[in-house]
């Protein structure tokens, strides 16, 4: 508590007197008259969690502790984390259970978190969604004790899925839970250098706890993976016998995540310490399991916990591509260069190569957001217990968890990117927020799935499900619609429209046929001739591996973009009127992009004319210039405060070069 009382202090005593600045009058000055009240689209852009979202911001603005700290000690790092989210805990803006009663509440608290620390939000997602989360739905009152320490932080715990050698092929992990029938208690081991537990947040120095996977042993008898919880750490922080925990070091961001690398040599842990709730094991070695199917199935049940994980990262994707969008944009109204005259009057966010530049990613921040939050609200309603479920399968939130996490992963790199890019030197400065979230964002592109193997998981869902209603006698009209798809004309697809891009119909009618088109083609490159099953599966394993990944990637992409399309088309016609004159401008220039950056897709399969191709430049750059004089108001929209951005160029940042800063 002294690292936090100092830093307090520090904060408290340095911070300079805000005035109206030359900064403020200048952001002013950009749009005196906006169009609409950003609280109006704070409103719509929250969603849900209201009240919860408006208590975060201010707490996190008011509270000096949450001031980003710079070129400090490892320890003070890590310690700063984890201090902070004990206050977020202890002021109850995060709780394992709202899991059970509200999941959309866990995303909001993710969101505003990612925006001011997010080493301190990535601690949040595994105590609460992958440690927490496993341990509320998998356990039982047996393990009512763990769960009850989760919310105070009395319990800290970790994840022991991924393995040195085994990250997406989880389910080959080597990690073995031996039950031994004489003692009533399962025998942890690590067989290799290999099966070591990766990556392991909270392991290297604040976790006490971990849930650990392992292949589940009974008489003999691989009964597939099961999580075990483990006592990693006793009441003095000593680390528990048997288990060998190696911090993992400096990593290129984050540094306040204690990651580590742990191994197992002969743990012993009571048979109860199984999570139990879908499969036991009595006493004596008996093994019952509620899951149907084999051994992958078991695996899928117990590391359910990462579709919600997949959520979470986008909501801290999402956090910090707000902020790197607002910090970008308040600064190219301030930073003056060259104008007509000559004279450095002329703000940078005036010029063409600027707005070019930012605003396409505040538009795709913005529709990005919009389909995250109909996405949370969708997980929400099929996961809780006694709610209205939507009319989707369980096979459908899993795509669509696995297309917003990539896609938003993807984003907050190039938001993060070009926006140090396009602020310049300044923006070079760690105090101005982009180096932590290009870090970051390696982080949100990787962790959980590496997005590229989630848009194979996209694919391969899709092609399952679209086969299964395409078999014999189960929907034969629908099954001839689809494939009519392939042999049609696409002058007759687009209904012959040449191709505008204001015209949101048609962009929506062809980026149907697209994903349609994409996924036929890839299910039929999958055909095989051999009737051997073991040659077929290798056949198969070739063509998808091999030989047609572009193939996949692209028609998981065209259904991640479909699918954030048809949730904004709908939401953002149910938003409040004074509103929605801009977000479908805003909508109108995603769907542009999109067709510009697939365009050599549309001529080549006629959906659009030559004609129509060559105009979206013009409907592009008009849509820009549209938005732009809009586009401090739409940061402001955020709902993020000046003090949550931090950023000197996003304040006054003549005033913070006016005295010895130290760059902090």
């Amino acid at each position: 508590m002294a690292l936090v009382q100092r830093l307090h202090s520090i904060r408290l005593n340095t911070l300079p007197i805000r005035f109206l600045s030359e900064q403020a009058k200048l952001r002013e000055a950009w749009n005196p008259n906006p169009s609409f009240d950003p609280k109006v689209m704070t409103h719509f852009l929250d969603d849900q969690n209201h009240d919860l979202h408006a208590r975060m911001r201010e707490f996190l603005s008011t509270d000096k502790f949450f001031v980003p700290e710079y070129d400090i000690p490892l320890a003070d790092e890590r310690e700063i984390a984890l201090q902070r989210l004990k206050q977020l805990c202890d002021n109850k803006f995060i709780s394992v259970h709202f899991f059970s009663t509200n999941p959309t509440a866990v995303f909001a608290a993710h969101e505003n978190a990612s925006i001011v620390d997010g080493a301190m939000a990535t601690k949040m997602t595994v105590q609460f969604n992958l440690f927490g989360g496993t341990v509320l739905k998998l356990g039982t009152g047996r393990h009512k004790e763990i769960l009850d320490g989760i919310d105070s932080l009395t319990n800290i715990g970790c994840f022991g899925l991924s393995e040195l050698g085994y990250g997406n092929n989880a389910v080959e992990m080597e990690t073995t839970a031996t039950y031994d029938a004489e003692t009533d208690e399962f025998v942890i081991n690590t067989p290799s250098v290999k099966g070591q537990k990766y990556w392991i947040t909270n392991g290297a120095i604040h976790a006490n706890y971990m849930v650990v996977f392992a292949q589940l042993y009974t008489g003999g008898v691989n009964n597939g993976i099961h999580g075990v919880l483990v006592r990693i750490r006793d009441d003095e922080g000593n680390t528990m016998p048997g288990l060998t925990i190696h911090d993992m070091g400096i990593k290129m961001g984050l540094n306040g995540i204690d990651n580590a690398k742990i191994s197992f040599d002969n743990v012993r842990v009571p048979r109860e310490n199984l999570l139990n709730k879908e499969s036991e094991v009595h006493e004596g070695g008996e093994y019952t399991t509620k899951i149907s199917g084999n051994n992958r199935a078991r695996f899928l049940k117990v590391a359910d916990q990462l579709l919600s994980g997949r959520i979470c990262i986008a909501s801290m994707s999402q956090g910090a591509s707000k902020a790197c969008m607002a910090i970008a944009l308040r600064y190219s109204a301030t930073r003056l260069t060259a104008g007509p005259t000559g004279k450095s009057d002329f703000p940078i966010l005036g010029y063409q190569l600027q707005q070019h530049a930012l605003i396409p990613l505040l538009a795709k921040t913005y529709i990005y957001d919009i389909a995250l939050k109909g996405i949370q609200a969708m997980y929400a309603k099929f996961t809780v217990p006694d709610r209205d479920i939507y009319t989707v399968s369980h096979r459908e939130i899993v795509m669509m968890c696995c297309a917003i996490k990539a896609i938003t992963g993807w984003h907050i790199n190039t938001a993060a990117t070009i926006g140090r890019e396009r602020c310049g030197g300044q923006g070079f400065l760690a105090a101005n927020r982009f180096g932590p979230a290009i870090a970051g964002s390696h982080s949100s592109m990787t962790a959980e799935g590496d997005n590229s193997v989630l848009m194979m998981k996209v694919a391969m869902e899709y092609i399952a499900d679209m086969m299964a209603k395409m078999k014999p006698g189960k929907n034969p009209g629908a099954a001839i619609k689809l494939m009519s798809v392939q042999y049609t004309p696409g002058v007759l697809l687009r209904k012959g429209k040449s191709g505008s891009g204001r015209d949101i119909e048609y962009i929506r009618n062809i980026l149907d046929i697209r994903e349609k088109l994409l996924f036929l083609q890839v299910a039929q490159k999958m055909r095989v001739s051999t009737k051997d099953k073991v040659a077929a599966r290798a056949a198969r394993f070739e063509k998808w591996s091999e030989q047609e990944q572009d193939s996949v990637q692209a028609a998981g992409r065209a259904y991640s973009e479909k699918l954030i399309s048809d949730i904004c088309h709908e939401k953002i016609g149910l938003a409040d009127p004074s509103i929605q004159p801009i977000l479908k401008k805003l909508y109108n220039l995603y769907l542009v992009t999109v067709l510009q950056e697939n365009i050599s897709f549309f001529l080549t399969n006629n959906l659009i004319t030559r004609k129509g191709a060559a105009s979206l430049r013009d409907d592009f750059d008009t849509l820009v210039k549209e938005i732009a004089p809009e586009s401090l108001v739409l940061a402001d929209g955020f709902g993020i405060t000046e003090e949550m951005l931090s950023a000197p160029i996003a304040r006054d940042w003549e005033l913070y070069n006016s005295y010895d800063n130290a760059g902090r």
